[in-house]
């Protein structure tokens, strides 16, 4: 199956993302189908090629949960965010 995620590039403690179509299971520094762009978290930038993304997801590929939330914040998909680091409620015992 198809996987739309992100894949790790740059030096120590410089890290920047592409954002590729491979396969779900494959190594992260593998050889990838497409690159549909970037992401920078240092400085907040993306630029998504929204058309070819969206073909990808008609022929079955999913996104992973940080690039749907990346996808959705750029106005490609419109659904809601994933939550990502949700911490799980504690019990209370009486």
């Amino acid at each position: 199956m198809l996987a739309i995620k992100l894949k790790r590039i740059g030096k120590k403690n410089q890290a920047s993302f592409r954002i590729v179509v491979k396969e779900r299971r494959s190594k992260m520094q593998g050889k990838s189908n497409e690159d549909l762009g970037w992401f920078n978290p240092h400085t907040n930038e993306v630029k998504i090629d929204g058309e070819a993304a969206l073909a990808w997801m008609k022929k079955g590929a999913q996104p992973t949960d940080s690039v749907h939330n990346l996808l959705v914040r750029q106005g490609v998909i419109k659904e809601v965010k994933i939550p990502l680091h949700v911490k799980p409620k504690k019990e209370v015992k009486a």
